[in-house]
């Protein structure tokens, strides 16, 4: 077992944790999200996500604890099969997404979890709350101007990663938490408003620097391998919270990376669970689910969406 996360031995139980745009700190700030509605739309087909529900996490505590320890277990399972993961993937996400906002109820949860689940469980909720204050004031109105698309496989990913860390020294798990907390591991398709693009969300001007960006700043593999050399840039090798700043001048979300980073360092496996992880978007209306076909060219009103996509609101 390598140890290269030790630093979070004084914020692994923190009350404190995660995130605007379901898992997307850089989509909250920098993205085009005005309060002008579209005047024209395009709007996901319907069956696009007709066999797939947002899922419901139970009122009360026990139930709660129970189904997160029963998906925490499946997603780590070699036996689960492939087409259970998406769901279950996306019932783990939302059940720690309900948590986080509710301190009292996710502690009872969290004390009623079996004992291997609790670290894990406090680890997810200390990351989402540090992205929950990063956003201030009230969600947009609007959505965003994104495609939503199916991110490459799993093993593709982890592969990318794992040459970048033989290549620059990055830890494998750091690049997927990045890529996992800016685009949601590529299934953000959008260029922000500071020009940012590409699953790791590079500007071209710092994409176009010496030694950073080669091949396409669009393609997953070369994205990586560029983001492993910018933070080696940025002083990452000597102390990666240094190069996390360099990559996002926060230091909340340095710590949400780095806590996504130790779950897989301590378990490789609960990279199965992050990859299936789902784009989700806080707005005034609530929690919303943007699922693999959402396609907008222009920002359109929250309200407008849901008349025609009211499974994308959490279930009463």
């Amino acid at each position: 077992m390598r140890h290269r996360f030790a630093l979070f031995s004084g914020i692994l139980l923190s009350a404190a944790a995660l995130t605007g745009v379901a898992i997307h700190r850089s989509a909250i700030d920098t993205t085009a999200v005005s309060d002008e509605p579209a005047k024209a739309t395009l709007l996901i087909p319907a069956a696009a996500a007709a066999e797939r529900r947002y899922p419901r996490v139970p009122a009360d505590t026990t139930s709660t604890a129970q189904l997160l320890a029963r998906v925490e277990t499946a997603l780590r399972d070699p036996g689960t099969a492939p087409e259970d993961l998406p769901d279950l993937g996306h019932q783990q996400q939302v059940i720690y997404r309900v948590l986080s906002k509710q301190p009292t109820r996710s502690a009872a949860v969290v004390a009623a979890l079996p004992q291997r689940w609790r670290s894990v469980a406090e680890r997810h909720l200390a990351a989402r709350r540090e992205f929950l204050r990063m956003a201030r004031g009230r969600g947009p109105t609007t959505l965003p101007a994104w495609r939503i698309i199916q991110p490459e496989p799993a093993e593709q990913l982890l592969k990318h990663y794992r040459k970048a860390e033989a290549a620059t020294g990055i830890a494998w798990e750091v690049l997927a938490a990045v890529n996992l907390v800016e685009t949601g591991m590529g299934r953000i398709d959008g260029v922000s408003v500071a020009n940012a693009q590409g699953p790791m969300q590079f500007l071209p001007t710092t994409w176009n620097q010496a030694g950073v960006g080669e091949g396409d700043i669009r393609d997953p593999h070369d994205a990586i391998q560029a983001a492993a050399r910018y933070l080696v840039r940025r002083g990452g090798l000597q102390d990666i919270r240094q190069g996390l700043w360099g990559y996002n001048n926060s230091d909340y979300y340095g710590r949400a990376v780095l806590l996504y980073a130790s779950l897989m360092e301590e378990d490789p496996r609960a990279y199965t669970g992050l990859y299936h992880w789902e784009i989700h978007f806080n707005a005034a209306d609530g929690d919303l689910w943007l699922p693999v076909g959402y396609a907008q060219q222009q920002p359109i009103a929250v309200r407008e969406y849901l008349k025609h996509h009211p499974g994308s609101r959490p279930p009463e």
